[in-house]
């Protein structure tokens, strides 16, 4: 039972740090934003279920690297609350890293979403 206890608390913990992001970064909330509407475009459009199994995966990635990045800033801020070049780099590459994901789930949702949205829309 106290294994119970400290796995249930994990998780709690885990759900408060989506929830501090959510919360608190602009890009996590135009991540979370743009799933609803990229989930929402899979159903009008019948995209097939592997597909948006890969739909799926990219938003989790970015959603996870965002995560990772937002962790990465707390604990620079922490470790160095006066500007320093390589707390900079740390920021810098943590963001990137989002920005690499985020880029290649733009290709997946275009390869995926491309012709499905042109022939719903110009029929």
């Amino acid at each position: 039972m106290k294994e119970w206890r400290r796995l249930t608390r994990s998780f709690a913990y885990a759900l408060q740090g989506i929830s501090y992001t959510v919360r608190t970064q602009r890009n996590m909330q135009i991540h979370v934003a743009a799933a609803i509407v990229v989930l929402a475009a899979a159903w009008w459009l019948q995209i097939p279920r592997s597909d948006v199994l890969l739909v799926l995966f990219s938003i989790g990635l970015v959603f996870s690297l965002e995560l990772v990045n937002t962790a990465i800033e707390a604990v620079v801020d922490l470790a160095s609350p006066e500007w320093h070049a390589k707390a900079k780099i740390a920021k810098d590459v943590g963001a990137g890293a989002v920005l690499v994901a985020a880029i290649l789930s733009l290709i997946i949702g275009v390869l995926v979403f491309g012709q499905p949205l042109l022939q719903k829309v110009w029929g």
